[in-house]
């Protein structure tokens, strides 16, 4: 018994996201959209039965068990918190949220209602080629690890029209968009949190051939930083989206013993008595029946991330189909997906970089396991009693 799907947003991954899981035997029953307009023609498109765009209705829906969280991230906390605490699943896009504060919440929520699924869409760690990059590392193939570097090179991600991916505070740009998958995968694949970083976050293209005017694009279109891991590795990221055309990404793992390359979807691998590279692994293209998708994307969602949403897809209904009641699950078909965990350290770096760009200086990767003090200067007393007592 495969639970049904509410999804959130009418964005293009929506329309990729929704043949994936139908290909998978799930019931898309109901689409929330920002306007009215928006969620009833997209599900006029893909002929989805519910739309409206009031959230406590797909949320409430009778049909809804599991929901996708694919709209701004702004809403993101909003809607896992409420989907948790009504009993529904919960599978969220990245980046989690805003700031901290937001997917802390999502932390707590998660952590309320543990027999319930709370996972993020970093699709990367149920790729293959990054599996066995993960066994190689932890079998100290390369021995120890000492430097990462990850390049992605890609087009522009804003769309012709303006919205929350040009705009900086709605959770648009390069960083978060591509920078969020690369830190959850590489804490995936080494092991190690960041726990010192350096950053540099840019915006050169600040108006389009569409977007011009009153309005300007204030998201990041290129990202480059130093992070100092918490088992002495060093990495270094570099997000470039000035260079249309194909998407490039590569993953290089240093170590005492040799090196580890991941190729888009393909893993590479040379020990140090080695005079060239072997493959590994190379990736099988199981999407032959998606290429619509493909087309309709765009740079949005690049090859690896299709495909690797794909597979994440697959273990959710591994994750639901052994089970007759679509109430209940098995822990191990997702036991590798991102958790809400996992997003609030990813959300930490993110956070770090943008405050290290600003301030021009190295600093500290904290993750806060309480929300923020809205009045520092108050005493505890004056804090809980409302009273204005200062402290000196």
């Amino acid at each position: 018994m495969l639970p049904g799907i509410g999804v959130f947003g009418t964005g293009p991954i929506v329309r990729v996201l929704v043949p994936i899981l139908r290909n998978n035997g799930f019931l898309v029953e109901a689409v929330w959209g920002r306007t009215q307009e928006e969620a009833e023609c997209l599900a006029n498109d893909l002929n989805i039965p519910f739309y409206t765009n009031k959230v406590d209705e797909v949320l409430l829906h009778k049909n809804v068990d599991l929901v996708c969280i694919m709209c701004p991230p702004q809403l993101h906390g909003q809607i896992a918190v409420k989907a948790l605490g009504i009993g529904k699943h919960v599978l969220c896009d990245r980046p989690a949220g805003l700031c901290q504060s937001s997917v802390l919440k999502m932390v707590n929520a998660a952590q309320y209602y543990p027999s319930l699924i709370s996972v993020m869409s970093h699709g990367l760690r149920f790729l293959p080629a990054f599996m066995q990059a993960r066994r190689l590392v932890e079998q100290h193939y390369i021995g120890e690890l000492n430097v990462c570097e990850t390049r992605i090179h890609c087009g522009p991600l804003i769309d012709n029209q303006f919205d929350w991916m040009c705009d900086e505070h709605m959770g648009g740009g390069v960083l978060g968009i591509l920078g969020s998958h690369v830190v959850d995968i590489l804490y995936y694949l080494t092991g190690q949190k960041a726990m010192l970083l350096n950053g540099m976050v840019k915006t050169y293209n600040k108006q389009s051939r569409r977007i011009s005017g009153i309005r300007s694009i204030t998201s990041d279109d290129f990202c480059t930083f130093q992070m100092e891991l918490d088992r002495g590795a060093s990495a270094t990221v570099t997000l470039n989206n000035h260079i249309p055309g194909q998407f490039f990404q590569e993953i290089l793992i240093c170590g005492t013993r040799g090196r580890l390359t991941l190729r888009g979807s393909d893993l590479y691998g040379q020990k140090l008595s080695q005079n060239k590279e072997e493959l590994l692994y190379r990736d099988i293209d199981d999407l032959a029946r998606s290429t619509s998708s493909l087309e309709v994307t765009g740079t949005h969602l690049p090859k690896p991330y299709l495909r690797g949403l794909f597979k994440l897809i697959t273990a959710l209904k591994g994750a639901f189909a052994a089970i007759e009641d679509k109430h209940s699950w098995v822990k191990e078909p997702v036991a590798m997906a991102a958790t809400f965990e996992d997003g609030l350290y990813t959300q930490a770096v993110l956070d770090a970089v943008k405050e290290s760009s600003k301030k021009k200086e190295w600093v500290k990767v904290q993750v806060i396991t309480e929300p923020p003090n809205p009045h520092p200067h108050l005493s505890p007393p004056g804090r809980r009693t409302g009273t204005m007592s200062y402290v000196y």
